[in-house]
């Protein structure tokens, strides 16, 4: 949308539960451009202002609106020609209100250097459904995966964990956890709502579904295996006979001298089954590496009529659903469910094992569906290698032909990670004709945002400890194995030629050739939207804390650490020339704004 009385133009991306907000103007009314107010009016709540954590060094030197907080974008504008919304990180704490929000967005300005009150005839007004993202018969849903952040800091403060120390496998989440920096108390539960977001509503939601209706069953292929509450919930079906696990068996998660997590669950589950045979409804296997899928399998009746499916990168584990970033796919498609019945019986049917899997046509074959107009195909590993290789060498071939965008987050592009994944993403960033973002848990070739450069960005998840200027309070990072879990490349982002690859296949050629896996390509330009945006959260939330890390300790103990100095203060400028790089040719964030707004 635009205003005839400037040129202010807006444009609104669907995400899952979350929208991008893009800005465009033209570069005459960037004078003295002070930044961008935005208003949200979220169904049925009553308008707020978005809010912005930096503001005026001076804030009463500026108009400001006594009645709304500092932090609010009236009082101190963005200044940014895009922004995320999340609802839920500040206003709606308790639970996001689904339905259509209206989007009012101001332009701001200055007057020698102080900012003018607002002008509402300024404003361009759009509205978008916000929800669990849905289209046709694929929903998609994600973890927040923001343990070191603001947010997560604010809500549970900085010292947060996300179990009991050496609790039992079934812990009760509703212990309390810990109190926040406001003195509240909270709960574990309080903590997996909020981290597992939307992926942790769809899994107990498809589990639930389940359990409640006697006439339904599930088949679950699984890695990590350790979120208490779903464990109840398989050990209740495996003891009414609905439910077969086919669950990985590698070193992480087997150990006979003392039991891991999963260990410990197969015992339970094969105590609670008193049916005959009903102790071998869970088979342990590794293929060769891993048994690393990560679906769900919903079926009716006795001849397991095929119902829905989930899929998608993330653990069924207190890890995977509330402190990685990760995906999970939900298909409501009789094929495609039925499809992957068929990897399951034929991976139950040979035990978990590599040779017996790689004889059958899964294996061997890339299959394509048509879903409501949404071309999509899915591959199942291990493959032979010679496939193996060229199943990934076609992501490749994509990512070096593509003209406008390459977006991504992918778990590691390390030397350990090889292939020919790994380094067409290091060796994307060099180009300079396309908008390039990513981040990975590697900390590799990482490459920052450059004035006056279009070479790409690329961060990582995990950086070191961190020493954030005010007023970013200081975030603890909680030691989780990887932040980063995700394995999605988007190109083409927002046009008629988007892709995104998605799944559980960690993109490299041994996990191809060795591992259970599935991978999904899909060509749809909302679903490549969604994924966008999720990559663009990320890339933007570290790049900011990986250029703040403390310093590291030498290797040498006889050498000290270097003191850092004292950080300097973040503040909004108070004159339009951090609006210049957004329209000088030659600059990502010029590449940027053209590509969003």
């Amino acid at each position: 949308m635009t205003n005839p009385k400037t040129s202010l133009s807006v444009k609104l991306y669907k995400g899952d539960a979350k929208v991008l907000i893009a800005c465009n103007l033209d570069k005459k009314d960037c004078v003295n451009l002070a930044g961008f107010t935005i208003q949200c009016k979220a169904a049925t709540l009553k308008p707020y202002y978005i809010y912005n954590m930096l503001q005026f060094k001076d804030p009463a030197q500026h108009a400001q609106v006594a009645t709304e907080p500092a932090q609010s974008s009236i009082n101190a504008p963005f200044q940014k020609f895009r922004w995320l919304h999340v609802p839920g990180i500040i206003h709606q704490q308790e639970k996001v209100v689904y339905g259509t929000y209206i989007y009012t967005v101001y332009p701001r300005y200055f007057e020698n250097n102080i900012l003018l009150p607002i002008d509402k005839t300024l404003a361009v007004i759009e509205e978008i459904e916000v929800n669990a993202f849905a289209k046709g018969p694929i929903e998609l849903a994600f973890t927040r995966g923001f343990t070191q952040s603001q947010a997560f800091t604010r809500h549970f403060g900085p010292k947060a964990k996300f179990k009991p120390y050496q609790a039992p496998l079934l812990f009760n989440p509703k212990t309390p956890a810990g109190t926040n920096n406001l003195g509240e108390s909270y709960t574990y539960e309080d903590e997996y709502k909020w981290s597992g977001f939307t992926a942790r509503e769809k899994i107990f939601d498809l589990v639930k579904s389940v359990v409640n209706d006697k006439d339904l069953f599930l088949d679950l292929f699984a890695y990590d295996l350790s979120e208490p509450d779903l464990l109840r919930y398989f050990l209740q079906l495996g003891k009414e006979g609905r439910i077969r696990i086919a669950l990985d068996s590698a070193d992480l998660h087997h150990n006979p001298a003392h039991p891991k997590a999963e260990d410990q669950f197969e015992t339970a589950f094969r105590q609670i089954d008193s049916r005959p045979g009903g102790k071998d409804s869970i088979k342990r296997g590794q293929f060769k590496r891993y048994q690393h899928h990560k679906i769900m399998l919903v079926s009716r009746g006795k001849n397991r009529a095929p119902v829905k499916m989930l899929s998608g990168s993330t653990n069924f584990s207190v890890t995977g659903m509330y402190a990685n970033s990760n995906h999970v796919i939900i298909f409501n498609d009789t094929k495609v469910v039925q499809l992957y019945q068929q990897l399951f019986e034929t991976a139950w049917a040979g035990e978990l094992k590599l040779n017996t899997f790689l004889t059958s046509d899964l294996a061997k074959k890339e299959y394509a569906f048509d879903l409501s107009g949404i071309p999509m195909s899915v591959t199942f590993a291990p493959h032979e290698d010679a496939f193996a290789l060229a199943n990934l060498q076609k992501i490749v071939t994509r990512i070096e032909a593509e003209k406008s965008s390459v977006l991504f987050a992918v778990m590691g592009t390390d030397t350990v990670t090889h292939g020919p994944v790994a380094p067409a993403l290091i060796k994307l960033h060099e180009r300079e004709d396309i908008f390039s973002a990513g981040i990975t848990d590697s900390t590799n070739s990482l490459t920052y945002y450059k004035p006056s450069s279009l070479t790409g960005i690329r961060v990582t998840g995990l950086p070191n400890a961190t020493i954030l200027p005010p007023p970013f309070a200081e975030e603890t990072p909680i030691n989780i194995g990887h932040q980063v879990h995700h394995k999605f490349i988007v190109c083409a982002f927002n046009t008629p030629q988007a892709v995104v690859w998605l799944g559980s296949s960690n993109l490299a050629e041994g996990g191809e050739t060795e591992n259970g896996d599935n991978l999904i390509e899909i060509h749809d330009q909302e679903i490549a939207t969604v994924f966008a945006l999720e990559a663009l959260a990320l890339v933007d939330h570290f790049h900011f804390r990986d250029q703040h890390e403390a310093p590291k300790k030498p290797k040498d103990k006889n050498v000290p650490t270097p003191v850092p100095p004292k950080p300097i203060a973040y503040y909004l400028y108070t004159n339009g020339k951090w609006a210049a790089s957004y329209f000088k040719t030659g600059d990502l964030h010029c590449l940027d704004r053209k590509l969003f707004a």
